[in-house]
């Protein structure tokens, strides 16, 4: 353990745990050890405090009103929009559409420009490691229009099967649909060779973002892609938002998601305008308290530094693998090696549930996530029905680390 801390100091990770307060309360007499990042991330004290002054200082509706507090609402709002279009690499903040999470946003793409675009007898191109939010708006859509879903697959090393590529993307593709960093194997994928081979036969491609945007510098000119979807409670932000990237030709061509307030030009009796987007995917009133607040979280993860968090996550990682692999009956799934992965384990252990894994970490205040993950598909071809996951971020330390081994050989002693 020593030689792997002296290599982590790269932010000072126990004064910036400070400023998450829900990390210092105990959980059955243990200090909390909060490994279930890959299912939302906890939020410092200034995304928190960033609410609070939205409510009690200028809470107005957006685009709306031209007194002050509607004023200073949407600059708030809009600027916000503006911090993820930078966040990501987009040409321009009116690419950036404010959605509740990741999955609405994938769901907006299958609905507003799927329904528009693809046919009887197209094909939709995903792979055996998306999380059912990028599988279930495909499979929506292919029912809807007779369309047809094809699947990469991936190794042994939860590396996906490229030479897949060479069968299943043809001039019938329309859209290719691929995780960046996968929710359960942690295996980041080659999106930009994806990319470009999808374009080769003139399909576009989505990349689900969830994972990937809270950990690393992601930018989608160098992802070659066209749609990025994320959710800011991966990513120390409130519940409740997230956003979907498009390429603005693209989005300026897709009709609307949803219909109502804000989102029109001009209301007749039996046709409407619609507005220009951003604002023709945004109707009724948005998530405005959590878009602001994004932005504030956008802002955190920036002065940290991204690509000095994901350094860390990549140092913290390779200790937690070489821990778990020192214990008994353990397998890990997924790539073997930091380079090829991000700071998400999901691992059996022999003969033991992992509901009671998960259970039995929880008495002694280690907070894990057990089952398939929203990742059925992916555990079929594991052969397992469901495993335990330990998921880190910039706020976990080594020793809980040390703890999560601890309690699995507790676990055996209990158990076995």
């Amino acid at each position: 353990m020593k030689n792997a801390v002296q290599t982590f100091p790269i932010f000072d990770v126990l004064t910036l745990r400070r400023d998450f307060p829900i990390l210092h309360q105990q959980v059955h007499g243990n200090l909390l050890a909060f490994l279930d990042t890959a299912a939302s991330s906890q939020r410092p004290m200034q995304v928190i405090e960033c609410l609070r002054d939205y409510y009690s200082r200028c809470h107005a509706n957006v685009h709306r009103g031209v007194y002050k507090l509607s004023e200073e609402a949407t600059l708030a709002y809009e600027r916000s929009r503006g911090k993820v279009a930078h966040l990501i690499g987009a040409a321009s903040p009116r690419e950036v559409i404010f959605t509740r999470n990741a999955t609405e946003a994938i769901n907006l793409v299958a609905y507003a420009w799927g329904s528009a675009n693809v046919r009887e007898g197209d094909r939709i191109l995903l792979t055996m490691m998306e999380h059912h939010s990028n599988i279930v708006p495909w499979q929506m859509l292919a029912q809807r229009v007779g369309a047809h879903l094809d699947y990469v697959r991936f190794d042994g090393e939860g590396r996906l099967v490229l030479e897949d590529l060479d069968h299943l993307l043809t001039e019938r593709t329309k859209m290719v649909a691929v995780v960046h960093q996968s929710n359960a194997l942690g295996t980041v994928n080659p999106v930009p060779e994806i990319a470009r081979r999808a374009h080769e036969v003139g399909a576009l491609m989505l990349v689900d973002g969830a994972q990937s945007v809270p950990h690393m510098p992601v930018n989608v000119q160098e992802l070659g892609c066209d749609f990025l979807a994320a959710s800011g409670h991966k990513m120390c932000g409130p519940t409740g938002i997230g956003f979907l990237w498009g390429q603005r030709h693209i989005l300026d061509a897709m009709p609307p998601f949803l219909g109502g307030g804000s989102m029109i030009k001009v209301v007749e009796t039996d046709t409407s305008t619609y507005a220009d987007v951003p604002v023709r995917f945004e109707a009724g009133t948005p998530a405005i308290a959590e878009a602001i607040a994004l932005g504030t979280a956008i802002d955190y993860l920036n002065g940290v530094g991204l690509e000095k968090i994901h350094h860390y996550e990549h140092e913290l990682t390779a200790y937690a693998l070489d821990r778990l692999g020192q214990v008994g009956g353990v397998t890990i799934h997924g790539p073997h090696t930091v380079e090829a992965r991000g700071g998400t384990l999901i691992f059996t252990m022999e003969g033991i549930h992992p509901h009671d894994i998960a259970s039995i970490l929880d008495g002694e205040g280690i907070a894990v996530r057990a089952g398939h993950h929203c990742t059925q598909l992916l555990h079929r071809v594991l052969g397992v029905p469901a495993t335990t996951r330990a998921s880190f971020y910039l706020y976990n330390i080594p020793e809980e680390v040390d703890r999560l081994v601890a309690g699995l050989e507790k676990v055996k002693k209990l158990l076995e």
